[in-house]
């Protein structure tokens, strides 16, 4: 079904919305807010409030809360080493099947990366997602980016502008009708496992391309350090190189820089913006994630 204007503007609002309560909650979860308390913040009933937020999450907005904790992040950050270990042995790489997207890649030469795109025609578009609008580019070879804003008009043109710094020699063209499918598929696993896989088309150094390529064997509903990361790499002192290649990311998403976080549980440091992150982390845990957060925990705090 075709997305129009007011598809966005409606989606943006509600993810606003969502993001206002899960911010609400991490602020005031030593009040144990009620029902009332977070629809009040929303500016919706609770009945309403609850209902756009099964919608949006799957759960209830108390279950989600808990999968932001800090000690369920560090319960995952626990076995993110072993995790990507068996990623590695399983010989996981860019044309196999990735966890639950199906994804292939392709990097641009050298001599494309230096010269910023000439050449190279990029079709662009602004969309809903869960997390907000979204804005994706494509070229003919695959995705080339993919980012959020906060509002459907001013700050997608910022995130375009942002697009455009990377491929400065690109030529850029809307094209709202092609990458509209392309949107509905990386959001929805179903039609995601169905088609032929997501081409991604990579413009970066041969150091970011491997951590790019590592950040694609990290499975849905799971985190992981930026010093396992550096481990799983055979870089165990470059911590803080591999933080500044998984910034550089620019397919966000489905490259799934989101799913890095630091060594003590904290969520940070995410160029569309830390609350998104956070978002990202439990609306992923509620769709893939198979453990109970209750397990083992009792009245655990929202980091």
């Amino acid at each position: 079904m075709t997305t129009t204007p007011t598809d966005i503007a409606q989606n943006a609002r509600d993810y606003a919305r969502i993001e206002a309560a899960i911010l609400y909650l991490q602020e005031h979860f030593r009040d144990q807010p009620s029902l009332d308390d977070v629809a009040r913040k929303t500016g919706l009933s609770p009945h309403h409030f609850q209902r756009l937020f099964r919608r949006w999450a799957g759960i209830s907005p108390k279950r989600f809360g808990q999968y932001l904790t800090l000690d369920y992040a560090k319960a995952q950050l626990e076995v993110s080493a072993s995790i990507l270990d068996a990623a590695y042995d399983a010989g996981l790489s860019g044309p196999s099947r990735l966890h639950d997207l199906f994804v292939t890649y392709e990097a641009m030469s050298p001599g494309a990366f230096k010269q910023g795109g000439d050449g190279v025609e990029i079709s662009y578009g602004v969309h809903p997602s869960p997390f907000g609008p979204c804005f994706i580019g494509q070229t003919e070879r695959g995705i080339c980016a993919l980012g959020f804003a906060d509002d459907h008009r001013s700050d997608a043109q910022a995130v375009r502008a942002e697009f455009e710094r990377r491929w400065p020699a690109a030529r850029f063209r809307e094209g709202r009708a092609a990458t509209e499918a392309i949107v509905a598929r990386i959001f929805d696993g179903r039609r995601a496992t169905a088609a032929e896989p997501l081409r991604l088309a990579l413009c970066g150094t041969n150091f970011q391309l491997k951590v790019w390529e590592a950040l694609l064997r990290i499975p849905p509903g799971r985190i992981t350090s930026y010093h396992a990361l550096a481990q799983a790499l055979g870089l165990p002192r470059s911590a803080r190189a591999v933080g500044g290649a998984v910034a550089a990311n620019p397919i966000s998403y489905l490259i799934p820089c989101h799913r890095v976080i630091r060594r003590s549980g904290r969520i940070s440091n995410y160029e569309w913006g830390p609350a998104r992150k956070r978002v990202m982390l439990g609306w992923e845990a509620a769709q893939f994630g198979s453990e109970d957060p209750d397990a083992g925990q009792g009245q655990a705090a929202l980091a």
